[in-house]
């Protein structure tokens, strides 16, 4: 399939963490963008700067009811979803809806534009993972009534529903797998271990590491993630393709980076490790090399320096 001009795009969740800076490399590249988002976990603080931008539309909606967007679409990418632990299990019906009804939506849209959809999906689909490094055709093993599985599932139907529309629809279709984002932007309280330890070690506060800290994750700067998303978006590939970082490293050992690059004498407290935890995280980014062209350029201690630098200037030490 031919590479896709992007002249105008909707993105869902684009208030969101991850879907503002994609509002900003859109629009970086000349891309007029619709941003659709209800702010149950994004944040029009994330698209602030965008409100003058005569190329940027924001549309206060829920995309787990029908929506339309007026005038042509070239593709659709739907990031809308809560995507933090504490945020799912505060939201758990939300995500599940924002899974099933919200990408149904985010794909009747796409039809309705002949556009290009584009699922961001997650490395969640490959649960604690009995196979590692975590290559595309792993099917993975996901508790699906587990305490993450609100989360979870949601993607995996996402999936599977995004694919059984390329198959049997003829829409044209992308899956993307995202890896353990982090950056400016992520909420000091959503839970996850980077904003956590960031906000703990400016603050002085005992850093707090979940069980031993020996579980592994592989963390993918939102600058790489988002050049990952636009190079599918672009190319042919109907997916599904691992986008992250496959630097691993134990959480205990991110908590020593944050804590150094912080100049924090904070101690480590461990806390009890929450259920369905994932013991390992790497994906293998071989497919996103060949049909991409795509690999991530920021190393961890520039990815998590931009990041505290940003909590700093933000929230304050």
């Amino acid at each position: 399939m031919p590479e896709r001009e992007i002249h105008r795009a909707v993105v869902t969740g684009g208030a969101g963490f991850v879907g503002s800076h994609l509002c900003d490399r859109l629009r970086d590249t000349g891309v007029r963008v619709v941003c659709v988002d209800n702010f149950l976990t994004g944040s029009v603080d994330n698209v602030a700067h965008l409100a003058d931008d005569p190329g940027f539309e924001l549309l206060e909606r829920d995309v787990t009811e029908p929506f339309d967007v007026a005038g042509p679409v070239d593709v659709v990418f739907h990031l809308a979803s809560p995507a933090s632990p504490h945020d799912y299990a505060r939201h758990p019906l939300a995500t599940l809806k924002a899974g099933a009804h919200g990408t149904l939506h985010g794909l009747e849209l796409a039809g309705r534009k002949d556009a290009r959809f584009l699922l961001a999906s997650t490395s969640e689909v490959y649960g604690d993972p009995l196979e590692h490094p975590q290559v595309e055709s792993y099917w993975g093993n996901v508790n699906p009534i587990g305490p993450r599985s609100q989360y979870d599932e949601a993607k995996r139907f996402a999936e599977a529903l995004t694919a059984t529309h390329r198959a049997h629809l003829g829409f044209d279709t992308t899956i993307v797998r995202l890896f353990n984002t982090y950056g400016p932007r992520m909420r000091p309280l959503d839970g996850r271990a980077v904003p956590t330890f960031v906000s703990q070690a400016l603050a002085g506060r005992p850093i707090t590491v979940a069980g031993d800290g020996q579980q592994t994750r592989s963390l993918c700067y939102v600058d790489d993630t988002v050049a990952g998303i636009m190079a599918a978006a672009r190319a042919g590939h109907p997916g599904p393709i691992n986008i992250g970082n496959p630097a691993e490293l134990t959480i205990l050992e991110l908590a020593g980076r944050v804590r150094e690059l912080c100049g924090s004498t904070a101690p480590t407290v461990f806390v009890p490790r929450p259920g369905d935890d994932p013991d390992l995280r790497r994906p293998d980014i071989t497919l996103a090399g060949s049909a991409l062209g795509w690999a991530p350029v920021v190393d961890l201690d520039k990815g998590l320096t931009a990041t505290i630098d940003w909590f700093a200037a933000t929230h304050g030490r």
